[in-house]
């Protein structure tokens, strides 16, 4: 098979080697300086305040805590941020999620494809050589009449080709470094996009992890209230065994008792759901794990804040989105590079013959060398409005970038805020539950007394129980929102953790 070009000079015999004229062509390309067209890439502004609204809350020791109030030049704690809760079961469920987690391995497997897409973007700043070797016989009408060579054209012949094929598009304009540097960056995106997910789904447990404790912190008080309202229907019954006391008294108790059941019983639901949601996340099914009951005890740790300005490189979503926005940028240069011609240097050499006797030999070689230049003439406002559009995308990802750097502070402050005001009604609740507690003992005191009825006791008690649980609810509430500013601050991650375009088309 004839590869040869028609507009290509021809050769047989004693001549240059194709593949050094070609590599001579493009090391001058080199050396003359290829132009870059389209605007250079400048990370855009963003809006970001000197200090935080909401004030951190203030610290409180806890055991075996490794976070401590943020100093101006401190950094975030790295790598496995759960083990500030020094829980040993959280952190081995936490182990399981990076390797088990199938979102986790879906995101990884994302950046895996898009980091062989910046390898195969890359491959287009070389020389692309090919070979189609072909054997091939044919036969010609026995009836064609040759004109010019004055005698008839017939029988077979046989034809033995080993062709090979080197072509290379010159960068002239910086299309292909555009191309190329525009994988990466988008390769960058994704690896950001996979530490953000793991970061999600790692905060995801720990959230589910401590609610479910504290469903079992409100479940270890709703069984010794049963107990003590089991006590209180006793006392009631015997006071009315002795004539001191109504039925609507027992009623009334027993009411109590069965409505309090009934509300430790309808935890299980919550309980189960939690337990399932973190099987999921571990990557194993609902049936596989169970996690034995044990309330919350520990306060959350004091988390550092930092700087906002620290948060834009602490942050993978961040990062994601800011690399998205110079992927963007080479787009625009891209689109404006197809205004100008594109030349491509090719060269065609190998052994052509009619004889297998002589296919591989020298004088059956050929070759041919020659540049291809090519310009779009008209397009009736293509390349316009594909530049335009370019355009268009990097502002859409530059209000991307400011929305996702807005909606860190925003977390950021929303959990600041909740770890600060929960802190202090977890103190007022402490009191209160000690002034229900001792209007209760009061009220029951009478009650055997006789000088109040049951009625009394049982709104004190019911007092007590909404303010026990409440405490429980303050408790897991604060554990999560110390998560989720974990998850707000980047969980110690930080943007020095994006791997090189280097080491991204190399695969290091």
């Amino acid at each position: 098979m004839d590869t040869r070009k028609p507009n290509a000079v021809v050769q047989r015999g004693p001549g240059p080697s194709a593949c050094g004229l070609l590599a001579a062509a493009g090391c001058q390309l080199l050396l003359t300086g290829a132009c870059v067209v389209g605007p250079n890439y400048h990370r855009p502004t963003a809006p970001v305040p000197a200090a935080y609204k909401e004030t951190p809350p203030p610290p409180v020791a806890a055991a075996g805590a490794e976070w401590s109030p943020a100093q101006p030049s401190e950094g975030a704690a790295r790598g496995k941020w759960w083990e500030v809760y020094n829980d040993p079961q959280l952190n081995a469920l936490e182990e399981q999620v990076s390797i088990s987690n199938q979102n986790v391995l879906l995101a990884e497997a994302q950046f895996r494809e898009a980091e062989d897409a910046a390898r195969v973007a890359r491959s287009s700043l070389f020389p692309t050589v090919t070979s189609s070797p072909s054997i091939s016989t044919s036969r010609t009408s026995g009836t064609l009449f040759n004109v010019n060579a004055g005698n008839l054209t017939s029988g077979e012949r046989n034809s033995y080709d080993l062709p090979f094929t080197v072509s290379y598009l010159a960068d002239i304009w910086g299309s292909i470094r555009r191309s190329a540097r525009a994988s990466a960056e988008t390769a960058q995106a994704s690896f950001a996009e996979l530490e953000n997910a793991r970061l999600s789904y790692h905060a995801a447990l720990a959230q589910d992890y401590f609610e479910l404790h504290g469903s079992d912190g409100e479940q270890d008080l709703l069984q010794r209230t049963v107990q003590s309202y089991t006590d209180s229907l006793q006392l009631t019954k015997d006071r009315f065994a002795s004539g001191v006391a109504s039925g609507a008294d027992v009623a009334q108790a027993q009411a109590q008792l069965d409505t309090t059941r009934a509300q430790l019983i309808d935890l299980g639901v919550a309980r189960a759901q939690l337990e399932h949601a973190i099987a999921i996340l571990t990557g194993k099914p609902p049936a596989a794990l169970s996690i034995p009951a044990a309330p919350n005890k520990l306060e959350p740790p004091p988390v550092p804040v930092g700087l906002p300005s620290t948060l834009l490189e602490r942050r993978p979503d961040i990062a994601s989105a800011e690399r998205q926005m110079a992927a963007a940028n080479e787009q625009i240069g891209i689109a404006q590079a197809a205004y100008y011609p594109s030349l491509t240097l090719s060269a065609t050499g190998g052994l052509e013959s009619g004889s297998i006797s002589q296919w591989l030999t020298w004088p059956s070689r050929f070759w041919s060398l020659g540049p291809t230049l090519a310009e779009t003439l008209f397009d009736a406002g293509r390349r316009r409005a594909q530049v335009a559009g370019a355009q268009a995308a990097f502002d859409a990802s530059v209000a991307t970038y400011r929305q996702t750097v807005l909606t860190g502070f925003q977390q950021v402050e929303d959990n600041l805020a909740a770890l600060r005001i929960l802190a202090g009604e977890a103190t007022a609740e402490d009191a209160a539950i000690h002034a229900a507690q001792q209007s209760l003992d009061i009220s029951t005191y009478q009650y055997k007394a006789g000088t109040v009825d049951y009625l009394t006791v049982l709104t004190e008690q019911t007092i007590l129980l909404q303010d026990q649980v409440q405490a429980v609810n303050i408790l897991t509430r604060r554990m999560t929102a110390s998560v989720l500013l974990i998850e707000a601050l980047g969980g110690g991650w930080d943007a020095s953790a994006l791997p090189a375009p280097q080491a991204l088309v190399h695969g290091n």
